[in-house]
């Protein structure tokens, strides 16, 4: 598996949402359309509205007291968001299914590590640029997707405020895959960024060769909160297990650095059940992710550093501002491909208007569509009925503030009826149990959310 067609060629024609038709009960079911031509409805390409302008608010003001903080509990203006929830930003780790498809496709376990490695750098890509928070989530809230081209329908639901904790399941419509996770984000603001800790456990089976692979999402951290560009980096280390052959692969997320080298830089390796490194993995989370032969890797490796050494001592004479280097630094998009290396992913590009939509990717921009008549399909707690959510999308900031007011208040007067009448929460979808594979406290979906029986949702909006 050496050259770069043999992994990339499953992606040629699956990036682009463009080509997808779908019938109309599918784009009722999937919110997916809005546009109709020659009776196909197509997915749409932009938001009703150019992204709202925060230049007139400063963040400063509500997070001066809060250094050191965890923010979960901190209310913040609707202009410092994106027009999304949480859950439905969660739904992006679905962007790039086709690598889940691949790896189910290949008969080689430590062929099936790199893609699902690559995979789990993809879920995260989608945050490169994308400064605005989402929404947070009510108690009870869901969002539910179904992409039948891409062979998966997925639901998440809010199962916990205090702490936030949100749960969700994706499932192949082929009985080919499953995928679900935790997520309990904690926020911390720390002067000049924010990092967001994204603790909880992602697994993924695949269920032909009837193997489980877990592991926990990098650290983000979004700089120059109080003034300057806001850019965001992804560091910290993520290990993916192979609960079934014993096979790992580590992936350093490496932190951007004095000079910027390392600016989204992923390295690891893939070992077997006898700690035998297998293949190297490297590329940058905002573009693309190869994997070559660790021997390839390591002359390469001391080339490099034989070339780098002269221009190492040239580059620290130039630099004399570590002080204020909280900027970006100006560093090119590129990987240098080590030859006989694969290809395992490759970003999708954005559209070309993304920059006035939230920098949002082309599967963003569909998640939050309703059509005509989808609604009666939907669970009332879905996020697409969120009014504030849906009045930020169409540039209406007045009313997204005071709906954001309305249903918080909303959601703090029925915690105190169960307060007064000793009533405790309960999820609709999902419980707590154990992570068969990890052991850990986890929560699972129970099933059937799609028999659609939602009489007793609780009434969130």
């Amino acid at each position: 598996m050496n050259s770069e067609e043999e992994f990339y060629d499953a992606e040629t024609g699956l990036e682009s949402d463009d080509s997808c038709e779908v019938s109309f009960k599918d784009a009722l079911v999937t919110g997916g359309s809005s546009t109709q031509e020659n009776g196909v409805w197509e997915r749409r390409k932009t938001l009703p509205a150019d992204m709202i302008s925060r230049n007139n608010f400063s963040v400063w003001s509500i997070l001066k007291k809060c250094i050191g903080m965890e923010l979960s509990k901190i209310a913040m203006p609707v202009v410092f968001n994106e027009p999304l929830s949480f859950l439905q930003r969660i739904s992006e780790y679905m962007e790039h299914t086709h690598l889940i498809h691949k790896a189910c496709s290949l008969s080689d376990s430590i062929d099936r590590m790199q893609i699902v490695a690559a995979f789990a750098v993809s879920a995260v890509a989608s945050q490169w640029e994308r400064t605005g928070k989402p929404f947070n989530p009510l108690l009870g809230e869901t969002y539910e997707l179904i992409r039948e081209e891409e062979g998966y329908r997925l639901i998440s639901e809010q199962v916990s405020h205090h702490p936030p904790v949100s749960a969700f399941h994706a499932q192949s419509l082929k009985q080919e895959f499953e995928f679900h996770g935790t997520i309990y984000p904690k926020l911390k603001f720390w002067g000049k960024s924010v990092e967001a800790e994204p603790r909880g456990t992602m697994t993924l089976e695949l269920l032909k060769h009837k193997e489980a692979y877990t592991w926990t999402n990098p650290l983000c951290c979004v700089h120059n909160i109080i003034l300057g560009k806001l850019w965001i980096e992804q560091y910290g280390t993520v290990e993916i297990v192979n609960h079934s052959t014993g096979d790992k692969c580590v992936l350093n997320f490496r932190p951007c650095g004095m000079f910027g080298k390392e600016l989204h830089r992923v390295e690891g390796y893939i070992q077997d059940k006898n700690k035998k490194k297998r293949r190297m993995i490297y590329g940058k989370w905002t573009e693309c992710m190869y994997s070559v032969d660790p021997k390839l890797y390591e002359t390469n490796k001391k080339s490099d550093k034989k070339n780098g050494a002269d221009s190492k001592k040239q580059k620290q004479e130039q630099s004399s501002e570590g002080e204020a280097a909280e900027e970006m630094p100006d560093v090119q998009e590129t990987v240098t491909v080590i030859p006989g290396s694969a290809l395992l992913w490759r970003i999708t590009p954005r559209p070309a208007h993304s920059a006035k939509m939230y920098n949002f990717t082309s599967f963003a921009m569909t998640l939050n569509e309703l059509e005509p008549g989808m609604q009666r399909l939907l669970a009332p707690t879905d996020c697409r009925l969120r009014p504030d959510i849906r009045a930020m999308e169409n540039g209406d900031i007045d009313t997204a503030n005071k709906e954001k007011e309305r249903l918080e208040e909303k959601q703090r007067a029925s915690r105190r009826e169960r307060s007064k009448d000793n009533e405790e929460w309960s999820t609709r979808w999902f419980q707590q149990a154990t992570n068969p594979h990890t052991g850990a406290e986890d929560w699972l979906y129970t099933g059937g959310y799609f028999d659609r029986n939602f009489t007793d949702c609780p009434n969130i909006y």
